[in-house]
């Protein structure tokens, strides 16, 4: 699957997902998610990504769930990740 493809796929799930989930526009980085996912699987353990980013999904919905709310708990929960 070409880098492309991968891109397609990801952005028709993440439309997807957030429709089915009652969403509507998530106003998220889904780079940042991403980084943040990688960052906890490389530098904790791999299973550690989907709990890493639930975790800060579920702080920054708690917040408010504002695009700054995302952005300041990927911020925080990847200080929080042991370098």
């Amino acid at each position: 699957m070409s880098d492309e493809d991968v891109e397609t796929k990801l952005a028709e799930w993440w439309t997807t997902l957030a429709e089915a989930l009652g969403l509507g526009e998530v106003p998220a980085d889904r780079d940042a998610i991403l980084g943040l996912a990688g960052v906890a699987a490389h530098n904790v353990v791999r299973p550690a990504a989907p709990i890493t980013t639930f975790l800060a999904g579920y702080a920054a919905g708690r917040a408010g769930g504002s695009a700054e709310d995302v952005a300041a708990a990927v911020a925080t929960a990847r200080a929080a990740v042991p370098r």
